[in-house]
Order: C-alpha cells, then sequence, then structure tokens
C-alpha cells in the first residue's frame, strides 16, 4: 500500500496516529475534511487504505466512523494506532485569554475539555468544527468571528503559528483515542495470539432477550468483547445495529464457531476484519475453548454420525 487517507486537514491526530504506523512511512498521505470522504475514497480505490477515528476513552465510538463501517461497499480493518490525546487552546498571536468569547473545535474534543473551560472560560461558547486542525486552521489569519481561539493538539497549533493559551486543558489526563487502519476486503492480517474481530450484527426483529441471543454465541464460547455500542440502522424509529470488537482472530476455531452462530441467527452479520491488537496482550483462553478442544469435539461428533476418516 502507497496511498493512505487520513481525517485532515494536517495537524490532527488522525494524522499523527497515520504517521506512527510504521507500514506507512515513505507513502503518499492524503487528508479528507471527513471520515466519509475518506472511505468514499478508498471505496472508489483513490487511495489503498485509510486511517480514521472509532473509539475515545472519554467519548466512547465514533459515529461518523462506525456508521460509514456498518453501511455501503465493505471494508475491513488491518490495524489499530492508541494515541494518548493531549490538547491546548490556542489563539491567534496577541489575542489574550480575556478576549476569548467562543472556542472552537471538533465535537469529541470538546466533550474532553468541557470542565476546563468551565472553569477557566465559563461565558465562551462553543463553535464546532470538522476537526481540531481545522479548528486551528481558522485561526491562521486572524481567525472567523464566529471564535477566537481553538482547542486542538500542539502540533496543529505549531503548524499554523498560533499561540499557546493554556497547556494539556483536557479533563482526564490519561484520555486515549483509538485510531483504525482501513482498506478494501483482501487478505487477512495473521493470527498474532493478541487480535481484536470486529462486527456489526443486525437483528431480524425486535424482540425479548434478542440481544441476549446474540451475546450468548460469545459467551459459550469463551470469547471476550472489548466494545459494544447500539446503532441506529436508519430504516425506522427504534431499529438498531450492534457494533462489537471481540478478542480473537476468524482463524481461531472458537470465533469461527461463533461467527457460524450469528449468522444462523442473525438477519445479517458484517465481519469488518481481524487484526492485531494495538496493546499486544494475548488473549486469555480457557482449556476448554482451545483451537484443540474445537477439533477434538468435532472429531467426536464425527465418529457418531460415522464419518470415516474425520
Amino acid at each position: 500500500m502507497t496511498r493512505y487517507g487520513y481525517l485532515g486537514p494536517e495537524g490532527t491526530f488522525t494524522q499523527m496516529a497515520l504517521h506512527s504506523w510504521s507500514p506507512a512511512a515513505g507513502g503518499d498521505h492524503r487528508p479528507f475534511g471527513s471520515v466519509d470522504a475518506a472511505l468514499g475514497a478508498l471505496r472508489s480505490a483513490e487511495i489503498d487504505a485509510a486511517m480514521v477515528p472509532i473509539e475515545n476513552s472519554v467519548e466512547g465510538g465514533v459515529s461518523a466512523t462506525l456508521d460509514a463501517l456498518a453501511s455501503g461497499e465493505p471494508l475491513v480493518v488491518t490495524g489499530e494506532v492508541l494515541v494518548p490525546i493531549t490538547f491546548v487552546l490556542a489563539a491567534a498571536p496577541g489575542v489574550p485569554l480575556a478576549d476569548v468569547r467562543a472556542v472552537g473545535t471538533h465535537s469529541h474534543a470538546w466533550a474532553q475539555v468541557r470542565g476546563w473551560m468551565g472553569v477557566h472560560l465559563p461565558g465562551a461558547a462553543y463553535v464546532p468544527t470538522l476537526s481540531t486542525a481545522a479548528a486551528a486552521a481558522g485561526l491562521r489569519e486572524g481567525g472567523p468571528a464566529a471564535y477566537q481561539a481553538a482547542v486542538c493538539a500542539p502540533v496543529a497549533a505549531q503548524n499554523h503559528h498560533l499561540e499557546v493559551l493554556a497547556e494539556d486543558i483536557g479533563d482526564n489526563g490519561a484520555a486515549v483515542t483509538r485510531f483504525v487502519l482501513v482498506a478494501r476486503p483482501g487478505e487477512l492480517p495473521e493470527r498474532t495470539g493478541a487480535d481484536k474481530t470486529t462486527l456489526v450484527l443486525f437483528q431480524r426483529d425486535d424482540h425479548a432477550g434478542g440481544l441476549l441471543e446474540l451475546l450468548e454465541q460469545f459467551a459459550v464460547r469463551g470469547i471476550n468483547m472489548s466494545r459494544l455500542e447500539s446503532r441506529p440502522t436508519k430504516e425506522s424509529m427504534g431499529s438498531y445495529c450492534f457494533s462489537i470488537d471481540i478478542e480473537g482472530h476468524v482463524l481461531d476455531e472458537r470465533v469461527g464457531e461463533a461467527l457460524v452462530g450469528l449468522k444462523r441467527v442473525c438477519a445479517d452479520v458484517r465481519f469488518l476484519g481481524s487484526y492485531p491488537a494495538a496493546h499486544g496482550a494475548a488473549v486469555h483462553v480457557s482449556p476448554h475453548t482451545t483451537d484443540e478442544s474445537f477439533a477434538e469435539a468435532r472429531a467426536w461428533l464425527h465418529g457418531l454420525r460415522g464419518i470415516p476418516g474425520r
């Protein structure tokens, strides 16, 4: 892969995530104005992969990414990157903190600095922007009348020659955003023993115990979920699908068996890829859910059915 897209403009945390993805070194990096634009370029083969945010430790899932992956031509996640988030409040040179009446930034960033704003700029209005870097770019030439300061990454303030009015303004010092590298379906990443699989599940109908029916497919096979979120299908009021991350790889017997069960009970199962987890910690597998235990059970069943040589 040589052509990589990311949620731009330059100076976003997404660009930082792409720069930390070592296979992307030396490739062509192209910023896009939105997640939909980046994934649309990927689907039309203008680029080979796209780095997009999918989850934040403070605000949860990034709805634009979850919805874009749950619909349209299938795409798959091939890797993930975790980026610690540090925000600064920046303004054009010469603008003091006392003159800030409105602040521009992305909605996820604003959610992570509300506490600081409530203490230091309680009267400041929030102006949403497409990204934190876009907010900084808007101040490059004196800024629009809509806002006088931006919440952004330190690199964005530096790129646009802004003055930093305050550093480390996030309410949670341990905030982390998870980014995923998305590609068109192709060869699966190899199993590492420390893998994740991402799925979107669609129910046949809304009924009592419907979600439990889906989750049991994981529980009885010893599969741990690391994320579960519901998203509206946009078909009708009350119609939801479930975006899920599980520990394990589609080539693991227990994961494969779970997918077979889900395919049987769901209206649709969208497989969004199996890939190495960023933390690198090996997945815990209980003795009765190893590949060998599934193979032994299958051989026993074949024996009962009189299937020779199996």
